[in-house]
């Protein structure tokens, strides 16, 4: 999928897949199952929602930060460092959760693998920006 241009495309194409996870029970017509972050944001103190690709890790779930391996983070992740405490709609079932940074570890890596499935070119994401950034891997565990 190409990330559209302006912030009016990208806003426009995050709301056409929030209606249709919202229409089908949190997946996109085409069945890819996506978690919508309600975040506030770090600045203005406003709400976002952003659709992003997920995965679960037991009881909780796994959300990385690769803004397509862009220089910097997406918007979403400052937000959220900020205000960890968010609202997310997953599968249908909207909840609170807590997000924390997953550091530099085993687990990391196990989860960054486990990404991998779901965004295949996490690791061509991750050689675009190293020199600027290490993506973030995000655990929401429900509060």
């Amino acid at each position: 999928m190409t990330t559209p241009s302006t912030p009016e495309a990208r806003r426009a194409r995050d709301e056409s897949m929030i209606a249709q996870l919202r229409a089908n029970g949190g997946r996109t017509d085409d069945g890819l199952v996506l978690v919508i972050l309600e975040t506030v944001g770090a600045t203005t103190g406003r709400k976002h929602l952003k659709p992003v690709c997920v995965r679960e890790d037991g009881s909780d779930l796994v959300v990385a930060a690769t803004a397509g391996g862009q220089a910097r983070h997406p918007q979403w992740y400052p937000n959220l460092v900020a205000h960890p405490e968010i609202r997310v709609e997953y599968l249908g079932e909207s909840f609170t959760a807590r997000a924390s940074t997953v550091p530099n570890s085993p687990d990391r890596d196990r989860l960054v693998q486990m990404m991998s499935r779901e965004i295949p070119g996490i690791y061509g994401y991750q050689d675009r920006c190293r020199d600027r950034r290490q993506i973030p891997i995000v655990r929401l565990e429900r509060v």
